[in-house]
């Protein structure tokens, strides 16, 4: 991650041991500023009100959330609350649940003296291999995005939704990690950013990101983009997913399952960029079987910005007596995905076509 010329991950341990620190991204793009935090119900705090977001990343804080658990209490039962106490934090990433069961099933088995340690390890662990596969699928996704631009022969018009690089993961991203490994090559390229609505990830989030490694972009509503694919000004779409189930069905931020439906009503390809723990192998029908969360409704009422002071303020947009829904999440049927970029290669968004890269969970 490139903050003003400085390297960053979006969270890292503290020399000690005993805390990590990550960036606050409810405050970006208008503060940059780190968080420590020490305690487990602080991390559950972190994931749940937003201060950390994007499924990776939500994996990764959960794991450190829970080795500073068992540093207070390494007992099985305190174990298994601290596990309770993360998981309700944010119940439609799978991310979350992987990363808590990888590191439950690794300190089951030993002493408790010893799970600690060993949980913090396996936490650093699950954060450098999320670095590791975000690079991976940027690499497998800028053979795709050259591939277009070599048939074009003009900059590439991307669209993306919500927010899938640095700031959801460790490092890189998901569906803009083809797009930095495409900018740095020299391919030229601009990306249209949706605000997305309500939380606006893309206008504060993507936004931010993109300017500070200086990749083209323009901010859109949620809207227009439909309209941009009407008029041949995308030539493809590349998403995140929170959670895509065995048959490549794709759950992600609210707003996402209508972007498809314009990109195949319009022959834009649609592709979606996901890490593989991110996949659910339990689940066939994204539907039926994945919990879409819902938030408050404060966050479709209200929205943050800076006043001409240059501080952070929070106004409301509807009228005192209006009730509003706020659903985090969409599902987008496989059908409606051109391919999906994982760090084993490219497949199509199926059963046959994950199990092609992942044969492991074929039975």
């Amino acid at each position: 991650m490139n903050i003003g010329g400085q390297a960053f991950r979006t969270i890292w341990p503290c020399d000690a041991g005993n805390s990590i620190q990550v960036i606050d991204q409810r405050l970006l793009p208008h503060r940059f500023e780190i968080t420590t935090l020490a305690t487990l119900d602080a991390v559950a705090s972190a994931i749940h009100d937003m201060t950390v977001r994007g499924a990776p990343l939500i994996g990764a804080t959960a794991a450190y959330g829970l080795a500073l658990a068992l540093q207070q209490d390494a007992s099985d039962r305190a174990l298994q609350q601290a596990v309770n106490t993360l998981q309700a934090a944010r119940p439609t990433a799978v991310n979350l649940r992987w990363a808590l069961q990888r590191v439950s099933q690794q300190v089951l088995a030993l002493q408790p003296a010893q799970r600690a340690a060993s949980a913090w390890q396996a936490a650093q662990q699950i954060a450098d291999e999320d670095v590791a596969i975000n690079h991976a699928i940027g690499q497998h996704g800028l053979a795709l995005l050259r591939q277009r631009w070599q048939a074009l022969q003009r900059p590439l018009q991307i669209l993306t939704h919500c927010n899938a690089g640095w700031l959801a993961t460790v490092d890189w991203g998901t569906a803009l990690a083809p797009v930095y490994a495409a900018f740095d090559a020299g391919i030229p390229l601009h990306v249209w950013v949706d605000e997305t609505r309500p939380r606006n990830q893309g206008a504060s989030l993507t936004a931010w990101e993109l300017g500070q490694h200086g990749v083209a972009h323009t901010l859109i509503a949620d809207n227009l983009g439909g309209h941009l694919m009407q008029h041949g000004q995308v030539d493809l779409v590349i998403v995140g997913s929170d959670r895509t189930t065995r048959c490549g069905d794709v759950c992600n931020k609210i707003g996402t399952y209508l972007k498809a439906l314009a990109a195949h009503d319009n022959d834009v390809p649609f592709y979606v960029a996901l890490p593989s723990p991110t996949i659910d192998w339990h689940i066939r029908d994204g539907l039926a079987e994945i919990p879409i969360e819902q938030r408050t409704a404060d966050e479709v009422l209200y929205v943050q910005g800076k006043n001409p002071q240059g501080q952070l303020q929070q106004v409301r947009i509807a009228p005192d007596n209006t009730p509003a829904l706020n659903l985090g999440f969409d599902v987008t049927p496989a059908r409606l995905v051109s391919g999906l970029i994982t760090e084993r290669g490219m497949c199509a968004a199926s059963e046959a076509g994950l199990l092609q890269l992942f044969p492991e969970h074929a039975s």
